[in-house]
This record gives structure tokens, sequence and C-alpha cells, in this order.
């Protein structure tokens, strides 16, 4: 392929829309759509394999400075939602309360830094593993950044009076949970001297991302489509999306026996894992597809998605005839489409191809292109 990432974008997945407030917004005409989706939804979970079309709407404001004003960010997301009626695709967008990497480890003591024009940003606190384990961290929902997430998703749920689906926010696994909390440096040295601390901390912050979940469903309700946050979701399915970039900095194995089982443990209570992680996690493949109860796994599988994206498309065939939902994001026109899929997709295959297509009619094109060569 000729075509590589552009660095020039601020989010080569975003697409520009234009804001709907909520009394100009056709609920009615969204609940249907999104409810005739969800049944293809329901249907392709059940199955063992096959194929569904995505057409995520993203929007750029949102996961960036956007996302400090929860009036202009329903407002955004709205917008999206009613775009993306026109793209043709089995999976419907949702709600998303996005509130910025770093929302479990302000339980230890830091709040958001929010710079004008920027995403929100936390720096760590502590200088050692001892330091984090000796601070006795709030309840997530008691911190300012807490607060604020379940302000927006009862302001979003009110708005909408739960008839749009709503994901939890944005929740990183632990391992992602530790630049934030002190310098990483250390932490690769204590997952070789001090493993038993690391494992300590994890659980830690596992059961801080449990509780939280809990009062986030408390709000949502029945209206929640899972697995969440960066994922093709559905109120049909099952599972927990987790933000796991930080696996490929350390090997498969100490993934395994270190990270995977605060993951595993969080994920439990909302039907299982799923996994995460940008960049090129080819080699982790074998690791991922070893967690207990997992759903789904998310990779970028194109250069213009990802300037580090999975090169050898071949090592993922082993999700076939597993069951597990390869969540497969691709940028790129349809000629991009066909290269990545004619080398990804194997008989046994489960996936959701995510497409970013520019026009309704190049997504009806995707979509039947999609069809026919997953089959």
């Amino acid at each position: 392929m000729a075509k590589q990432f552009d660095n020039k974008l601020a989010d080569s997945q975003a697409t520009k829309v234009l804001p709907v407030k909520p009394e100009n917004f056709d609920f009615d005409k969204y609940e249907a759509y999104a409810s005739d989706l969800n049944k293809t939804c329901a249907r392709f979970w059940q199955q063992k394999s096959g194929v569904a079309v995505y057409r995520r709407m993203r929007v750029a404001e949102c996961f960036s400075f956007g996302c400090h004003d929860m009036k202009h960010s329903l407002e955004l997301q709205l917008g999206a939602l009613e775009k993306s009626m026109l793209f043709k695709a089995d999976v419907p967008n949702f709600l998303e309360p996005w509130y910025g990497i770093g929302t479990i480890a302000s339980a230890f003591g830091g709040d958001y830094i929010w710079l004008e024009g920027q995403a929100p940003a936390l720096k760590s606190r502590f200088n050692s593993i001892d330091e984090v384990l000796a601070y006795e961290p709030t309840e997530v929902a008691l911190t300012n950044i807490g607060r604020h997430t379940l302000n927006m998703i009862e302001y979003f749920m009110e708005q909408t009076k739960g008839r749009i689906p709503i994901s939890l926010t944005d929740t990183q696994s632990p391992l992602n949970m530790i630049g934030h909390l002190y310098p990483l440096d250390q932490f690769f040295m204590d997952t070789m001297m001090e493993p038993e601390k690391v494992l300590q901390l994890f659980d830690r912050l596992a059961d801080l991302s449990i509780n939280f979940n809990k009062e986030q469903l408390k709000l949502i309700g029945s209206a929640l489509a899972s697995p969440g946050h960066g994922f093709a979701s559905s109120t049909a399915w099952k599972g927990l999306g987790m933000s796991d970039d930080n696996a490929i900095m350390i090997s498969p194995d100490q993934y395994l026996e270190m990270a995977a089982p605060s993951v595993e443990k969080i994920c439990a209570p909302l039907g299982g894992p799923v996994f995460h992680s940008c960049g090129d996690w080819a080699g982790w493949v074998d690791a991922v597809l070893q967690m207990k109860g997992l759903k789904m796994a998310d990779g970028a599988f194109s250069p213009q998605t990802d300037p580090g994206a999975n090169v050898n498309l071949e090592a993922f065939h082993q999700f076939a005839n597993t069951g597990v939902v390869l969540n497969t994001r691709i940028v790129g026109d349809l000629e991009t489409v066909r290269e990545q899929l004619t080398r990804l997709w194997v008989t046994g295959m489960k996936m959701v191809v995510v497409t970013y297509c520019e026009t309704p009619a190049e997504q009806e094109d995707a979509y039947h292109l999609i069809h026919e060569l997953c089959q």
C-alpha cells in the first residue's frame, strides 16, 4: 500500500460532525435504527464465526479538549449519531462519557491538568512502588474526575431519557495506569525484582476499577453498550473494553503472569475481558488468547490507522475457531480494505471490520465488499 499514516492529522480515525442539541435530535428515529441493528448484533454474537461491519463515528474533540464540557460533548456525539445513520453498517454507534486516561489513578491524590485546546493530563505523584502502596487511595467516585464523570453520565441519561446506548467511561488496565502513578523505568525493574508488590498494586487498582464501574452501572442500567470505549459495541454484547497499550512493553509471558489476572478480575462481572493495544501486538496474540473469558480483541490493521499498525496480519489467524471477536480497525480506501482483509480473513474468524469511509456511497461499497470477502 502506498498510503501511510498522516502525521499532520490530529486524529486519523475522526469524522467531522456538526453538533446537534438534544431538543433537535430525532430520538424516535435513532432508537428504531439502533434497535434494528442490535438485533443483527445479537445474531452475530451467538455465531461461532462471521463478520459484521461498523462505521465508527469518532469525534476528535470528544477525545481531547472537548471532553471537559459535557453539554458540548453530548451535542457533538448526537451529531455523530445523526450522521452515522447515513452509512450502511451492522453495528450502531453509541454515546461515550469519555474523560481521559488516568481516571483510576486519580484515586491516589492526583488531579487532572486541563490546558486549553489539549486533552486532560495526569502527572505521576510518586517515585517508587513502595510510596504508592503506602498511600491510602480514595474511591474513584469521590475524586474530582470521578464525580464529574458520574455527573456526565447522569446528564447524558437525563437528556436522552436512556433511549440511546451508552458505555462506561474509558477505563485503562492496571498496567496502563502505572505511568500515572510512578516512573515506568522503576516499574519495569519492579516486575523483575519485586513482582509480588506489582501484583499487590495491580489487585488494588482492580478493586478501585470494579467499584467505580458499579457506580456507573447504577446510572446506565439497561442502556449499557458493551464492551464500550474504542470498540464496536452493542446492548446485545458482553464484556468490558480495556486499554492495555503497555502490554507490548513487557514479554507475553510476563503479561499473562502479572497483568492479565487483574484485567480478568475487573472484566469478569461484565462478561469477560476485551483487549486493546495500540501499535503492533502480533507477537502477543497467543498470550492474549489465553486470557480467561476473553470476548474480543482490538487492533489497527492499516498504516493509515496507526503509525505502528500490525504488519504480520497472518499472526491473527490464531483467532479462527476460537469464537473471540477481532475488532479490526482499517482506515483507508476500498483497495486498502480489500488488501488487508484478503490477508487477515480465514474461515472460522469472527470479526468486526471497522471502517472510516468518507462518504455514504463509499461505505456502502465497503460494506458489500467486506461481506463478500469474509465468507
